[in-house]
């Protein structure tokens, strides 16, 4: 009981004697120890790595999670050790939403169908999305979190450790000057030796783990390159997907309107069954117009029936265009064109055609080619 009595008593005087030296060069009335310069500029490169790591850190939990309630369960899951529940994208749900419309609908009529195809494509977009939040998590976030709970909790630490061995050593400077008999004077030195000794390894301890910053730079870097290569994925992946689905809706959808059209034509009269084009026109995308030939009168619609023979197309006199290709396209039969990303090719419509497709040129090879495929020059 008397050795703690004697050390609370020791720790409150170096408590008070650190709180007096640091406010008196607060007010200028002592002298400070200096660092030198490249201490400094250490300390300085530190704060600035751990400032920045941590607004990086947090951009790219938002980038991950948008919803900051589902961050702040997945923090506090984090805390509490245990295991974050598997949660559903926003992809799989929409993907989800899109089947169970379909099957009420009617999975067999083209909504239905159009809207599997685009629900699956959703569902393989939200798993895309997950590995993503995964691989990212582990590579990158994680090293970041490791970095701030870890390595800098250690030098903030040491660091706090030097301030008061700086403190203690400032103090005695002044003891030392205030000291007035020669045995005052000689303790006050004996005294300064042992916290110039215990400041001096404080700052070699300190000093080797500022220089670590080098390396956690290094690493820092390799976990950067691998988000970069796990992002890259992922909108390569989505791509894909897109590109996928758009082949798939481009070569279904002149058949599921024509049918319709059909179907909307046996029904009416012969005054309304000149509308489907206007509402077909109303209800697709707005894509870029080209100029369509007039119908002739007595000329074969072969088009307009579905029967394409590339070799009796004739390019009209006018209304040819070209265009670039935005994307390759693989041809779904002998009627259509082959397709590769940025090649010119001549276009043109014919009487009757699908606003979705158009013919195409290239050299002696023609074909139907999807609109949305063209980017239209003037």
């Amino acid at each position: 009981m008397e050795f703690n009595v004697k050390k609370l008593a020791s720790d409150a005087g170096v408590f008070f004697s650190r709180a007096m030296q640091f406010t008196e060069e607060k007010l200028g009335q002592a002298e400070k120890t200096e660092l030198d310069a490249h201490f400094e500029n250490l300390l300085a490169r530190a704060d600035c790595t751990k400032n920045w790591t941590e607004k990086i850190l947090r951009q790219t939990e938002v980038l991950l999670q948008p919803n900051p309630s589902a961050r702040v369960e997945e923090f506090l899951y984090e805390k509490l050790d245990r295991k974050v529940p598997s949660r559903v994208t926003n992809g799989e749900l929409l993907a989800q939403y899109m089947t169970e419309a379909a099957n009420d609908f009617g999975p067999g009529t083209p909504y239905g169908k159009t809207l599997i195809k685009v629900g699956e494509t959703q569902r393989r977009l939200g798993a895309a999305e997950r590995e993503f939040i995964r691989s990212a998590s582990i590579s990158f976030l994680t090293p970041l979190r490791n970095f701030l709970e870890g390595d800098w909790r250690t030098i903030s630490k040491e660091r706090r450790i030097l301030q008061n061995r700086r403190l203690d050593l400032d103090a005695c400077k002044a003891r030392l000057k205030k000291a007035k008999a020669a045995e005052a004077k000689a303790a006050a030195e004996h005294e300064l030796r042992l916290t110039q000794t215990e400041f001096d390894r404080q700052a070699e301890v300190t000093r080797l783990l500022l220089e670590g910053i080098s390396s956690t730079h290094v690493n820092h870097l390799r976990c950067l390159h691998e988000f970069v290569e796990s992002q890259t994925n992922y909108y390569a992946q989505c791509y894909q997907f897109m590109l996928d689905l758009q082949k798939q809706l481009g070569s279904s959808k002149g058949e599921i309107f024509s049918g319709t059209f059909v179907g909307n034509a046996e029904s009416a009269s012969p005054a309304a069954a000149t509308s489907p084009p206007t509402v077909a026109a109303a209800t697709l995308p707005a894509v870029p117009t080209i100029p369509v030939v007039p119908t002739i009168v007595g000329m074969p619609n072969t088009v307009a029936e579905g029967v394409l023979n590339p070799n009796e197309v004739k390019p009209p006199a006018s209304g040819t265009r070209r265009a670039r290709v935005l994307y390759d396209y693989e041809a779904a039969d002998s009627t259509e064109l082959a397709l590769l990303a940025d090649e010119m090719i001549t276009v043109y419509s014919l009487p009757g055609m699908d606003p979705d497709w158009l013919i195409g040129e290239r050299g002696n090879q023609k074909g139907k080619v999807p609109v949305t495929y063209l980017e239209l020059l003037s």
